[in-house]
Formats: structure tokens, C-alpha cells, sequence
């Protein structure tokens, strides 16, 4: 990376940071749930797991449903119900 100012390299280090942060977050759930699973293969079977939302125009609700198809998305599906019960 080539910043030359003095804010650019200071967001360039926070974004880092956040990115750090959030990687050692993940890698504290996969070994909380027990999954067995490096953080860079949860985060590849995650790419691949559709989340469908619908909005009732006149209603206003909003319906959300993840899709777990595969064996591989459904190994991963602990950490989804615990971010979930986070929130």
C-alpha cells in the first residue's frame, strides 16, 4: 500500500486492525461451537450460502430464511444460531 498522508495511513491500520479483529472473533466462535474447521474454510462455505428476505409491501413485514442445502453448510450452521442469539 502506497498512502502518503498521515490520515490515509492511520485508516489504512484501523481497517487492518478491524479485519484482525474480526478474523480472531471467528476463530473464537469456530472453537466455542466446536466445529473442527480452519477460519478461511468456514469463510469459503459461507460465501456460498444464500439468505433469501422478503418484503410484504402492504404489511410491511420482512421474512428471513437461510438456506443450509449442502452437508458443508450445515456443519457450519452452529455458528449462524449463535451470531443469531447474540443479537
Amino acid at each position: 500500500m502506497f498512502h502518503f498522508t498521515e490520515r490515509r495511513i492511520e485508516a489504512h491500520v484501523c481497517i487492518c486492525f478491524i479485519a484482525y479483529k474480526v478474523y480472531k472473533e471467528l476463530e473464537r466462535l469456530i472453537k466455542m461451537t466446536d466445529i473442527g474447521l480452519s477460519v478461511d474454510k468456514v469463510i469459503n462455505i459461507a460465501k456460498t450460502i444464500t439468505t433469501v428476505r422478503v418484503n410484504l409491501p402492504q404489511s410491511r413485514d420482512v421474512y428471513t430464511k437461510t438456506l443450509f442445502l449442502t452437508d458443508r453448510h450445515k456443519k457450519i450452521r452452529p455458528l449462524y444460531e449463535l451470531i443469531n442469539k447474540q443479537n
